[in-house]
């Protein structure tokens, strides 16, 4: 445990790539197999599951510090982060436990979830005894089900290649369905996964996807992408991306997160692909011309059980837009034209209606293109991707063998009043950082109310969150443990890519995205926009959808 906590606060301490890197490798060099197995499940992204409930995480670190509970909540909203705040405030331990991090999680943490809590009580205190203050952090974090780094998949990728002298393309592949959480790392799957290329090791096996290709956002105008025969467009859809595999005469269908999601959508599980056979595409609601909304596939998403009646009123498809693997052969070399003219035969063979294929879009040149690009809203699209003709399938965002862009239509915005602010986690713990946003109800000055509709935290620079913390901290009007109600003073552009109907929220709207855009220092917050004006928006997209 103590080498992992000791490589998580390296990680959290720095933003330099390189010392990410070589963080990584001289652990990996050092780390027993078993303890590296569960390493890279971490650091790839993958979720621990929660196996002490937080309230009973409270209890037993106040029991064991001898705090009252005020103060130990006083201590939390000062910090800001529970693990934090319970490494701090535990006295110092009475000897230190050697145990790598395998132990830790399938002896000693596993036995926790569900246990009684005098159990988990127990066993809490006996860990404490044994951890330094970085060691409980850590543990915290994994009990909690909270564990997060500022590592990304790239980065361990990328360490993993250089130590085992294996290409980061086959790293990737490998690392494929690693983070699917069904079955527990082993020391075994690690040394497997660092050990050097084989020559019959060609392609994915079983029910392992490939790494995805992303796009890159498109910031210049297209035009400077060069000839538009070059190119091919296709709509951007607003769906789940997911890789469908057909081997062993099973089906597989995997998210782009790397979960397992073949139960969850049985009508696409459904489709028969001829053996060997990989498509990437798109998860979407289908009940028309167009695709629903994303808030109808959120209806589906998590389900465990799945009615009659839901998969008749929210029937799922697989929109097509690429072939990785035909016949049992690698096909991802091939450029972009010829796969998506091996796709078209493909569909065209499969007689299933939850597999669609994605348009290619024909314009003469890029202002034509453009002008389509206008009816993005009332197809239920986000915009257009813009593919090489003559790219391969790569690994990630990569240009070396050709590019994706995505050509996304402007969002929707918003000019709305901060009301309520929380403070932020990790470096930005002293800081205000998480603001809860408002629109006027109401069109009479003397009545009207700020009524809350989004919660956003992304968008503005360190400087400029320092700003509007030091205004949040001489407006607080009253606390509720870590957020502060503040006088309304200050307005922002907000920017969203969807609106739909909800009624768990007080403005009886959910937007989907919400991100600052700018701080509105022109504008008083009597000129900030309505409830109507947001509703409005709504009526707008029903509208173009409707079409």
């Amino acid at each position: 445990m103590h080498e992992f906590a000791d490589l998580y606060a390296e990680l959290d301490e720095t933003t330099s790539t390189l010392r990410k890197v070589e963080a990584l490798k001289q652990y990996f060099r050092q780390a027993a197999p078993e303890n590296a197995a569960w390493a890279v499940y971490f650091l790839a992204g993958g979720k621990p599951r929660q196996a002490v409930p937080t309230k009973l995480l409270r209890q037993c670190a106040i029991e064991y510090a001898g705090l009252p509970e005020w103060l130990f909540e006083e201590c939390y909203n000062a910090v800001g982060d529970l693990a934090e705040t319970i490494s701090h405030i535990l006295p110092p331990p009475k000897v230190h436990s050697r145990l790598g991090l395998a132990e830790w999680m399938l002896q000693r943490i596993a036995p926790l979830r569900g246990a009684a809590p005098e159990t988990v009580r127990a066993a809490l205190f006996s860990y404490w005894e044994d951890l330094t203050t970085r060691e409980r952090f850590l543990l915290v974090k994994l009990i909690g089900g909270s564990f997060r780094v500022g590592v990304s998949k790239l980065l361990v990728t990328r360490a993993l290649g250089e130590i085992a002298g294996v290409d980061s393309k086959l790293l990737a592949q490998r690392l494929m369905g690693w983070t699917d959480g069904r079955s527990s790392p082993t020391a075994a799957g690690f040394l497997q996964l660092i050990s050097p290329k084989s020559d019959s090791e060609q392609q994915a096996r079983g029910g392992q996807p490939y790494p995805f290709f992303l796009a890159h956002q498109l910031a210049a105008a297209p035009e400077a992408l060069g000839d538009i025969q070059n190119w091919q467009a296709e709509w951007k859809y607003d769906g789940i991306r997911a890789q469908l595999v057909r081997r062993d005469s099973q089906t597989f269908l995997w998210s782009r997160g790397e979960d397992l999601i073949t139960e969850r959508f049985p009508e696409i599980a459904g489709i028969s692909l001829p053996e060997g056979t990989v498509i990437d595409g798109e998860i979407l609601i289908w009940t028309g011309l167009n695709p629903a909304p994303f808030s109808d596939l959120q209806k589906r998403i998590g389900r465990k059980t799945l009615s009659k009646k839901l998969l008749e009123e929210l029937p799922a498809v697989l929109l097509a837009y690429d072939v990785l693997e035909l016949e049992g052969k690698d096909i991802r070399h091939l450029p972009q034209r010829e796969r998506r003219a091996l796709l078209e035969g493909l569909v065209t063979m499969v007689d299933a209606a939850v597999l669609k294929i994605s348009p290619v879009l024909v314009a003469t040149d890029w202002s034509e293109l453009a002008d389509m690009r206008l009816a993005s809203r009332s197809r239920g699209v986000e915009g257009m991707m813009l593919k090489a003709a003559n790219a391969e399938y790569g690994v990630g965002r990569t240009k070396n063998v050709g590019t994706w862009w995505k050509w996304k239509i402007d969002p929707y915005t918003i000019d709305a009043v901060l009301i309520y602010a929380q403070s932020g986690h990790g470096r930005r713990a002293s800081l205000y950082t998480d603001y809860t946003f408002a629109v006027w109800d109401g069109n009479d000055a003397s009545s009207r109310k700020l009524v809350p509709f989004a919660k956003a935290y992304s968008g503005l620079t360190d400087a400029e969150i320092a700003e509007v913390d030091s205004v949040i901290r001489k407006t607080t009007v009253e606390k509720f443990g870590p957020v502060r109600s503040v006088t309304p003073s200050m307005v922002f552009e907000l920017g969203f890519e969807g609106i739909a109907l909800s009624s768990r929220h007080k403005a009886g709207v959910a937007v989907r995205f919400p991100r600052i855009l700018r701080r509105r220092e022109d504008k008083t917050i009597e000129e900030a926009d309505t409830l109507d004006n947001l509703k409005s928006l709504l009526a707008t997209d029903a509208d173009e959808l409707s079409e």
